[in-house]
């Protein structure tokens, strides 16, 4: 990466969280799932830990990479490893036995992905695909105090969201929806999306702007950040999406931390978005 000496641009609030990255393990170790997106570089736990440490990061939520389908084992054994307050966001089968699920709760698991492609194209059927997983996982985790997390393209997210609006259970919005930000704030999805985080059960997770902004400095990404911190201010959260996968030659992650600070000066928001909304969601300090 590009930063390796730059330095964050503000300091921390003590107890705050990163909400999304992933560790990768060796190929030999972790194979990769048989329809993998991606090769996975090797991304172990200590590399990320120095980063964590750099940007002041007490709490850490571990996202299951999409490359390993629902192997969760290099998740699973990089959070045995960690001292710091950790949960994880797995990636299962809908129809995973309940001892299962119970087992994945006990390590420190807190919610499921829903996984598409942030590069996939339009596709009907896709939402009546999803369907049936999303109702089911709702159904089984609703009671467990567990997440469903999303992550697809914003045409995906906009598609979906009359399902979302009837879950009663909380949810995440993986890159604030991923709606491309040269739309500006009027497109009609968007506008949905704010529509949508007035009701309570879904947040907003301000990740990898590379994904819906412009390079190199996602100027136009900052509307729509403002635009969900004043709807969502309760519910915002944030998270690094290290190690950037195909990104990494272009962005560093302490680049991307300075973002939040220019996008969101207000320390006492900011604190929200690092502190107290992860704390309220997933429970931190909570049996």
């Amino acid at each position: 990466m590009h930063d390796e000496n730059l330095q964050p641009a503000f300091i921390s609030p003590a107890g705050a969280c990163d909400t999304h990255f992933h560790v990768f393990g060796p190929l030999a170790q972790y194979p990769v799932a048989s329809l993998s997106r991606y090769i996975p570089p090797l991304a172990p736990l200590e590399d990320y830990l120095a980063l964590a440490k750099k940007l002041g990061m007490e709490r850490l939520v571990f996202v299951q990479p999409s490359a390993y389908g629902t192997d969760n084992r290099c998740m699973l054994d990089a959070m045995a490893r960690v001292k710091l307050p950790r949960l994880g966001i797995a990636d299962i089968d809908e129809d995973m036995p309940d001892a299962e699920i119970e087992a994945l709760h006990a390590l420190g698991v807190r919610g499921v992905r829903i996984n598409t492609s942030p590069v996939a194209p339009f596709d009907p059927g896709r939402v009546n695909a999803l369907l049936g997983r999303i109702t089911k996982l709702e159904s089984r985790l609703k009671g467990l105090g567990w997440v469903l997390e999303f992550l697809g393209p914003g045409w995906l997210t906009h598609a979906l969201m009359p399902t979302m609006r009837k879950l009663d259970i909380d949810f995440i919005l993986c890159h604030i929806g991923m709606f491309l930000a040269k739309d500006g704030v009027d497109q009609p999805g968007f506008r949905d999306l704010l529509k949508l985080l007035e009701g309570g059960h879904c947040w907003p997770k301000l990740t990898a702007p590379y994904r819906f902004a412009t390079a190199p400095d996602f100027a136009d990404a900052a509307p729509l950040v403002r635009a969900v911190a004043k709807v969502a201010p309760d519910r915002l959260i944030w998270g690094s999406d290290y190690p950037h996968l195909s990104f990494a030659d272009k962005v560093g992650s302490v680049q991307l931390f300075n973002l939040l600070g220019e996008w969101l000066p207000e320390e006492t928001l900011r604190r929200k978005v690092l502190v107290e909304n992860p704390e309220k969601l997933f429970g931190f300090g909570k049996p």
